[in-house]
This record gives structure tokens, sequence and C-alpha cells, in this order.
């Protein structure tokens, strides 16, 4: 009887978890994706024209660093345009970080 009992008891707890299972599975799959609002792509678009503004100016200015100054042995100007590239290179992922990080909020709300 006692092994019975415990039977029971853990056939009906795994029939609870597989019941709750499947109702969450249900209804996650009956709510669908709200499609995105007139408002969220005008957001978007004011984001992509800001990327777009931001990175046009950073290239401008890295052209304008990587050209020679007059006063510059070629090694000083191959040291600075080295470090120009590694300062770009880590602007340029700062934007896109950004853009990722808005994007990530206003998906979220």
């Amino acid at each position: 009887m006692n092994k019975m009992a415990k039977k029971v008891i853990i056939y009906s707890m795994v029939g609870l978890l597989q019941c709750g299972l499947g109702v969450s599975v249900i209804e996650a799959a009956q709510r669908q994706p709200e499609p995105p609002s007139q408002e969220q792509g005008d957001d978007r678009h004011y984001q992509d024209q800001d990327r777009e503004k931001r990175i046009q100016e950073e290239n401008e200015r890295h052209e304008r660093e990587m050209r020679r100054h007059d006063h510059e042995s070629e090694q000083e100007w191959h040291e600075r345009q080295e470090r120009e590239r590694e300062r770009h290179d880590r602007n340029l992922e700062t934007i896109a970080g950004l853009v990722l990080a808005i994007i990530g909020n206003s998906n979220n709300n």
C-alpha cells in the first residue's frame, strides 16, 4: 500500500507538471507579437538617421586625422596613423553599441 501511494503521488505530480507546461505552451502560441506602431517606426527612422550622421562625422574626422601634418616626420606620421586607426575602430564600435542598446530598449517597451 505504501508503494502504491508513492506511485500515485509521483504520477499525479508528473501529470500536473505536464498540464502546466502544456497550458503555458498553448497560451504562448495564442499570443501574437504586435505589429510595430507608427511611432516605433518613426523612432527607428530617426535612430538610423542619427547613427548614419554619427558614422559620417566619425569618418570625416578620421580622414582629417589620417592626413600627414607639415611638421611631422614619416615615423611620427605612421605612429599617429596607428593610434588613429585604433581610436576610429573604438568609436565605430561605440556607435554600433549605442544603437544596439537603443534598439534593445525600444523592443522591451
